[in-house]
């Protein structure tokens, strides 16, 4: 599949919209390291987490969305601009969806939950169950040669928005990712995204990557920045920045 023009590389970089509950469910095989990335990045602490905010942007398109999760009621708040690029503030409970106006359903609920896994990917590595994670042993990185340990990380090929696809994470000793290569369906051609992982800050008890930077399958250089990153944590009301 060819990918051009702003529409296809925003539809690329969204994976999570395709990952979104797939119809089948189980556990698949899991390498340890699954659980090993999910710790480097705070996964034990998640629980402490009462809200989290950041803005997604992408520099070379003017896209700009900011949001404030409350992972424990799963309630979104939403600022940033419609389809007409006129500004848009909102918040719901995404237990509700079908309350929503059809804005909220078609467009901006799913743009949510693509930044959430944007944010949140190595989270979601421990978390999808249902995703086979193998681990590869040492291989070079496809950006920078280094050597570090390539872990697949595959949902299935029934059920989700896309399935097959394939994340190919490339984690050094501290079991951080540092780059990665997106496979639509499986395919053996990294046919939409390969970048860097980058730009790590501790933010409360998490650890997230605040850029990627790549290029997409046309071969256009593509950054996606995560900004304005911070949490609130049971038994505080104060925001704790990403630093």
């Amino acid at each position: 599949m060819k990918a051009s023009g702003r529409y296809h590389v925003i539809k690329l970089l969204a994976f999570c919209v395709w990952l979104i509950i797939p119809a089948i469910s189980g556990a698949q095989q899991r390498a340890p390291i699954a659980e090993q990335i999910g710790k480097a990045y705070g996964v034990d602490s998640f629980g402490q987490i009462e809200a989290i905010r950041y803005t997604f942007s992408i520099p070379e398109f003017k896209l700009s969305r900011t949001w404030v999760w409350e992972p424990k009621t799963d309630t979104v708040s939403y600022e940033g601009k419609d389809k007409q690029g006129n500004p848009v503030k909102v918040t719901y409970k995404r237990a509700e969806l079908d309350r929503q106006s059809d804005s909220v359903k078609k467009q901006i609920d799913p743009a949510f939950v693509n930044d959430h896994y944007v944010l949140l990917f190595p989270l979601h590595v421990a978390w999808d169950t249902w995703a086979t994670v193998t681990d590869e042993g040492m291989q070079e990185m496809p950006i920078s040669k280094k050597s570090a340990r390539r872990v697949a990380v595959k949902y299935p090929g029934e059920g989700g928005y896309s399935p097959g696809d394939t994340w190919e994470l490339y984690v050094g000793k501290n079991h951080r990712i540092e780059e990665f290569v997106y496979r639509r369906g499986g395919t053996t051609y990294p046919t939409v995204y390969t970048a860097t992982w980058a730009g790590h800050k501790k933010v409360g008890p998490l650890v997230v990557s605040t850029e990627r930077a790549g290029t997409a399958e046309d071969g256009k250089r593509v950054t996606l920045l995560l900004t304005d990153v911070a949490v609130k944590v049971t038994g505080s009301e104060d925001w704790i920045n990403a630093q």
